[in-house]
C-alpha cells in the first residue's frame, strides 16, 4: 500500500510543481516501466504497460498469439496450451497475462527513472513553448541571470530568454540580479528547448511602451503609424488620430509630458520626437524634420524624392548631428530627402553632405564638414 500511495503522490507532486498535464506524467511512468522491462527481457517479448488508477500501480502485460505450431516461444503459444487459460480461444487470438512489474533490479529502476526525467523535461519544454508562442511583440520583465559571450541570459520565471549584445542598448550596464524589461521578438523550439529572443533596441519596443502608457492607443483612438530609432540616442514616432477631437501628439506627450517622460526613462534618456502623421507627403516630411523649420518643399512623387529648403540658421538643426535628424526622417517617411539652405550653394558648406535616403552619412565626411564650417567661422572672427 505504501508503494501505491508513494506512486500516486509522486504523480500528483510532478503535476503540481511542474504544471504538466497528469496524462503526460502517467504516460511517462508507463513508458518508464515498459522501457525497463524491455531492457530486462532484451526486447524478446510483446509487452504493454498500463497505469491502474484504482490501485496506483503500473501494470505490465505480456501478450502472445495463439498458433497451431509455435515458432517463437516468447511471442506465440500453442492452441492446446492457450485453451488451458481460455477454453474459447482460437488460432490467431491474442492472449494477455499480467506479469510482475516490480522485479527489474537496480539497472531497470534507473532506466525507468531516466525515461521519466526525460519525459518530464520534454513536457516542461512543450509547456513553456505553448505559453510563449503567442506572445511575440509583448514586453516582459525578467531578472539578469548571467552573461555568456556578451549576451544576457534573462530569467522570466518559468523560462530563460536571451538578450544578445546587438539587441542591448548602448552604454547600458547590467549585473546578475538586476531587473530588466525587453520585448519578445522571436520564439522557436530547438533541440535544447524553447528559445526566447529579446530586444531593447527594436522599434516595436518603443511602440509597445507608448501603447502601455497611452490608453487612447489601446482603445484604437490613436494609431502608431511608424517608428524608427537610433537606440539609446534618438527616435521618431509618427502617430495619427481616428477621432477629430483627439490630438494624437498631445495624447502621447501626456499632461506636462508625463507619458512620454515615462517612456524616455525606461529607454535611459533616449530622445523621442513625436510626429503627427499626414497623408500629404510634403507636410509629413516637414513634420518629420522637426524641430527644424522648413521654408519650401519640392517633391518628385514618382521617385519619392523631396528637395527641402530650410533657413540657413536651421540647416545644421535639420541635418542633425552626424546626419541623424534627417536620416531618421527619411526612414520614417520612406522618402529620399535632399536638404539645402536658402543661400546659394557656395555659401552652404554642408550642401555636399545633405542628401539622405534613410542611411547615415559617413561620419568622417560629416566630421570634416563640421570642422571646415568651424574653421571658416573662426577665420572670419579673426579677420579685422
Amino acid at each position: 500500500m505504501d508503494t501505491i500511495v508513494s506512486l500516486k503522490q509522486a504523480i500528483e507532486q510532478i503535476v503540481k510543481e511542474k504544471g504538466i498535464d497528469r496524462q503526460v506524467v502517467i504516460e511517462a511512468m508507463e513508458q518508464a516501466v515498459l522501457s525497463a522491462a524491455n531492457k530486462k527481457y532484451r526486447n524478446t517479448r510483446n509487452l504493454e504497460a498500463h497505469y491502474n488508477n484504482d490501485t496506483g500501480e503500473v501494470e505490465l502485460f505480456e501478450y502472445v498469439v495463439v498458433v497451431e505450431e509455435v515458432q517463437d516461444s516468447y511471442t506465440e503459444i500453442s492452441l492446446d496450451e492457450a485453451r488451458e487459460m481460455d477454453p474459447e480461444c482460437e488460432v490467431g487470438d491474442e492472449l494477455g497475462e499480467k506479469i510482475d512489474s516490480g522485479d527489474f533490479g537496480r539497472i531497470a529502476a534507473q532506466t525507468a527513472k531516466q525515461v521519466i526525467i526525460q519525459k518530464v523535461r520534454e513536457a516542461e519544454r512543450e509547456t513553456v513553448f505553448n505559453e510563449y508562442k503567442d506572445r511575440q511583440w509583448e514586453i516582459v520583465t525578467g531578472q539578469v541571470r548571467r552573461f555568456e559571450r556578451g549576451d544576457l541570459l534573462i530569467d522570466l520565471g518559468r523560462a530563460e530568454a536571451i538578450l544578445s549584445g546587438k539587441e542591448q542598448m548602448p552604454r547600458e550596464v547590467y549585473r546578475p540580479g538586476d531587473r530588466i524589461r525587453a520585448i519578445i521578438t522571436d520564439i522557436a523550439m530547438t533541440t535544447k528547448g524553447p528559445q526566447i529572443i529579446l530586444s531593447r533596441t527594436h522599434p516595436q519596443m518603443l511602440a509597445k511602451l507608448f501603447e502601455a502608457e497611452v490608453p487612447e492607443i489601446g482603445e484604437g483612438l490613436v494609431e502608431i503609424v511608424n517608428v524608427v530609432r537610433d537606440p539609446g540616442s534618438r527616435a521618431k514616432i509618427a502617430v495619427s488620430s481616428n477621432d477629430r477631437d483627439i490630438d494624437p501628439v498631445g495624447a502621447c506627450v501626456g499632461m506636462r509630458g508625463s507619458r512620454v517622460q515615462n517612456v524616455v526613462s525606461e529607454l535611459r534618456g533616449e530622445k523621442i520626437d513625436i510626429i503627427p502623421w499626414s497623408a500629404d507627403m510634403a507636410r509629413y516630411v516637414c513634420n518629420a524634420l522637426s524641430p527644424a523649420q522648413v521654408t519650401k518643399v519640392f517633391m518628385d512623387e514618382e521617385q519619392r524624392t523631396l528637395e527641402v529648403i530650410v533657413p540657413d540658421d536651421q540647416l545644421s538643426l535639420a541635418i542633425g548631428k552626424r546626419g541623424q535628424n534627417v536620416s531618421l526622417a527619411a526612414r520614417l517617411t520612406g522618402c529620399r530627402i535632399d536638404i539645402k539652405g536658402e543661400g546659394s550653394p557656395e555659401e552652404n558648406e554642408l550642401d555636399a553632405f545633405a542628401s539622405f535616403d534613410g542611411t547615415l552619412v559617413a561620419e568622417e565626411e560629416l566630421d570634416e564638414a563640421a570642422e571646415a564650417e568651424q574653421q571658416t567661422v573662426q577665420e572670419e572672427l579673426e579677420t579685422p
